[in-house]
């Protein structure tokens, strides 16, 4: 039996429910039954998971109306742990597991599984839930928390540190697509599935779809923007964002990262001042209350990619961000966050902080985070041949140390400057034709 055939059967089926002993089932939006009584307890619950799957403002109000109007609701105090932890609140996340696994005897056994392959990702075991999750999807695959833990760019797969993730995430992707549908947080996860693994065709069709159904959806809005960037359409993808960013919330979990693709796109335009605008509005250390992740990813990208197009970047920006990366990740571990910290550091002059994450580097991707950080130091010094030596071994598989396609242009960019600066321009060019046939490059290299 197919993968995708077990997963269908299992969605049509779902029998152990109809057998609670009686109880009084209610659904979520995608048919799968929740341990509570209570009508207004199941309307709270779903208003914030639609809330979180689309990455808007306004997740745990929704999800303690929940808990207000059933405290005995188990998933509701999961999803409340999650939502945390995605904001990077890890002792907020662990306290409300503990109510969760407190309530858990009694729920039926997809809660169970949920409930288990969440607890392990907030337990930092990411390894065995990511197991546990692929698991629980084959007899589950319409539980859309479980499934939204393993996909996308900071999914258990995009921050796994192996080789062919892109692959990896595609497949479970297409294998999990007939579970869904026509549904719009699926449809976007697809559609970006599909890009990062270069299908933009197909992808466009997906994303397209869930902009249809669903056009506040902020994911969607990041994967449009991602198509846009693909495609090389800077004009497009600025007025486009720029609208969109109009009516979000400050407080919505992509608001950091969606000022980054708007900077990116000002950068590309040439205008320096609108860039800066958007670095100060969303995404530098104050401006915003979006992840620790992405403010230090995000900084360190657009700052070093404005240095690359030839804008000065006052040393004091690099400081600031290289503070922020000590208090925020001060334990090496997270590969795309210690490599963004790598540059940070860097760039600021703080060589013990960078030989720190060089000396300490852990984790599946701990090689490419130490070569990435020998190469960001190497270039702080202008040494770079041995730049252009530590970035040639990174080549190889920058994929592992996760994030998208257009964020590890950051890499490919690094060692196009590397080569300039070598004397190697025509070679410099022939790497952006190779690697980035589609997307604008013209500008992003001073001088190239």
């Amino acid at each position: 039996m197919r993968p995708q055939q077990a997963c269908q059967m299992t969605y049509d089926g779902q029998a152990e429910f109809g057998a609670l002993e009686g109880a009084r089932m209610l659904q979520d939006r995608y048919g799968n039954h929740l341990s509570t009584a209570s009508a207004a307890a199941r309307d709270a619950y779903v208003a914030g998971i639609d809330l979180y799957l689309a990455a808007d403002a306004g997740v745990e109000q929704a999800l303690m109306k929940a808990v207000e109007a059933d405290e005995r609701f188990a998933l509701a105090h999961l999803a409340i742990a999650r939502n945390r932890q995605t904001f990077g609140d890890g002792s907020g996340a662990r306290t409300a597991l503990a109510r969760t696994r407190e309530l858990e005897s009694g729920v039926s056994a997809r809660e169970q599984g949920q409930i288990k392959s969440l607890g392990l990702l907030i337990e930092g075991k990411a390894s065995e839930a990511y197991k546990a999750a692929r698991a629980h999807l084959a007899q589950f695959p319409r539980d859309a928390m479980v499934a939204q833990t393993c996909l996308g760019v900071f999914g258990l797969i995009g921050f796994s540190g192996q080789p062919g993730r892109e692959a990896e995430n595609l497949a479970l992707a297409e294998i999990l697509a007939p579970a869904y549908g026509d549904d719009w947080w699926f449809l976007c996860l697809l559609g970006f599935a599909r890009m990062e693994a270069g299908q933009v065709g197909p992808a466009a069709i997906a994303i397209e779809r869930s902009k249809d159904l669903n056009p506040r959806n902020a994911n969607m809005a990041h994967y449009r923007s991602h198509l846009f960037y693909e495609n090389g359409e800077t004009e497009a993808g600025c007025g486009y964002l720029d609208e969109w960013l109009d009516g979000y919330s400050r407080d919505g979990l992509l608001q950091c990262h969606l000022y980054w693709h708007s900077a990116l796109w000002a950068l590309a335009s040439g205008d320096v001042q609108a860039m800066w605008q958007r670095i100060d509005t969303g995404i530098a250390p104050g401006t915003t209350d979006g992840p620790a992740l992405n403010v230090l990813t995000d900084m360190a990208a657009i700052l070093y990619r404005a240095e690359l197009a030839g804008v000065t970047v006052p040393r004091a920006r690099w400081a600031a961000l290289s503070d922020f990366a000590a208090k925020a990740f001060p334990k090496p571990g997270l590969a795309f966050a210690d490599v963004h910290a790598a540059l940070a550091h860097a760039m600021a002059g703080r060589a013990d902080a960078l030989a720190h994450i060089v000396s300490e580097a852990r984790g599946p991707a701990a090689d490419m985070v130490a070569v990435l950080g020998q190469a960001f130091g190497t270039i702080a010094r202008e040494d770079w041949a041995s730049a252009d030596r530590h970035l040639t071994t990174a080549m190889g598989d920058h994929a592992r140390i996760g994030g998208s396609r257009a964020q590890r242009d950051l890499i490919e960019y690094a060692q196009a400057g590397v080569l300039l600066r070598l004397g190697q321009a025509d070679t410099a060019r022939r790497l952006l034709a190779m690697h980035r046939p589609r997307t604008a490059t013209n500008g992003v290299i001073a001088g190239l």
